[in-house]
């Protein structure tokens, strides 16, 4: 595939269900903490993601479907009326922005919470702290052991998601996705070195992997599989957690999720050398969003350009970037352009709130 195959396909029209998309380019989701004190969408959030919205579909930052759930201060939440009308303005802004469909990422921190944050102790599969200090309203505090989920938990954390989904429709998105990735209580779950349960939710691959599949399904049936995205990131040692049996863990959890008509499988860190990046392609039978490696540090030159387009030519259908979309909201035309990209501000990334490094971002000329 050549050079100019790849790139007039990455910013070639797509589908995605019923849904047509004007580029294969997705805003990934970022915790930007921006939102009110209690997790209410704010109208600088609505200009945010306007101002973005030539992407061909937006996946909307980490949401979280109950307090306990609360992972930092100033995130956004989905469990109230107030939540609720806070992102009914953010996607009435990205529609007359002329935006295309928008999905909101619903995430549950598990024990990456704090007491000063949410006002709970932290649950999680087991009562293995997070190792290392969590930044929270006064500052940088070590993590406090979560409390092991019960039965009952388990429960109410899978009704609490469905009910968030249900919410992000009436809200306007076009479906909701399932974080089951970077370390948080569903990743917690899929892990053994965070997850050493006895019961029927920890111990073999099939066990582990049943709280995401649940808490999947569920979500499917309140809203519409077409309608669930599920995101994972195999392998990726982030937040304590450690995939030590990545290889036989996430084909058998997509083969249990591969018949419920979701909207797609958004694979995070996903690199087309990894060979169980090619094994979850040709077990997935939808649409597989690939968000690419790239330097930690800074965005390319090329703003992920070569990153995406090596991703496309591996399988992937369409591609989410986030620091380049964070620090460019011209993103898709500066790459149309071949024009340079901006520089993360990274000391205003998260945490400072206000549009200093958040609306701010000059567009291209």
């Amino acid at each position: 595939m050549t050079s100019e195959t790849t790139t007039s396909l990455l910013l070639s029209p797509a589908r995605l269900g019923r849904h047509e998309l004007a580029n294969r380019l997705v805003m990934a989701p970022m915790t930007r903490n921006r939102a009110e004190v209690d997790g209410t969408a704010t109208p600088l959030m609505a200009e945010y993601y306007a101002q973005r919205a030539g992407a061909g579909m937006i996946i909307a930052e980490a949401s979280t479907p109950s307090p306990v759930g609360r992972t930092y201060p100033n995130i956004t939440a989905l469990h109230s009326d107030a939540h609720t009308e806070g992102w009914r303005r953010v996607t009435e802004a990205v529609r007359a922005a002329g935006g295309g469909p928008m999905f909101l990422q619903i995430q549950h921190g598990g024990r990456v919470g704090h007491p000063d944050t949410s006002g709970f102790t932290p649950i999680a599969p087991s009562p293995v702290p997070l190792p290392e200090p969590i930044h929270t309203p006064t500052g940088r505090q070590e993590a406090v052991t979560p409390r092991e989920m019960t039965s009952e938990d388990i429960r109410a954390t899978i009704h609490d998601f469905a009910a968030a989904a249900r919410r992000a429709v009436d809200a306007g998105f076009a479906g909701v996705e399932v974080h089951s990735a970077n370390g948080y209580l569903l990743h917690q779950f899929l892990a053994p070195n965070t997850n050493l349960r006895t019961d029927a939710y920890g111990g073999s691959v099939e066990n582990r992997i049943r709280f995401t599949t649940e808490v999947t399904a569920a979500v499917a049936d309140a809203v519409g599989g077409e309608r669930t995205g599920l995101r994972v990131s195999p392998g990726h040692a982030v937040n304590g957690v450690t995939d030590t049996d990545a290889d036989v863990l996430y084909p058998a959890l997509l083969a249990a999720s591969a018949d419920k008509g979701l909207a797609y499988l958004h694979v995070a860190f996903a690199s087309p050398e990894q060979p169980l990046f090619a094994r979850l392609r040709e077990i997935w039978p939808g649409t597989l969003i690939a968000n690419p490696v790239l330097p930690a540090d800074r965005i390319p030159a090329d703003g992920g350009r070569e990153a995406a387009e090596r991703l496309l030519a591996a399988g992937a259908d369409l591609i989410a970037l986030g620091r380049p979309f964070l620090a460019n909201p011209d993103l898709v035309e500066r790459l149309r352009a071949g024009a340079p990209v901006n520089a993360v501000r990274s000391k205003y990334a998260m945490y400072t709130g206000g549009p200093v490094g958040y609306t701010d971002y000059p567009t291209h000329g």
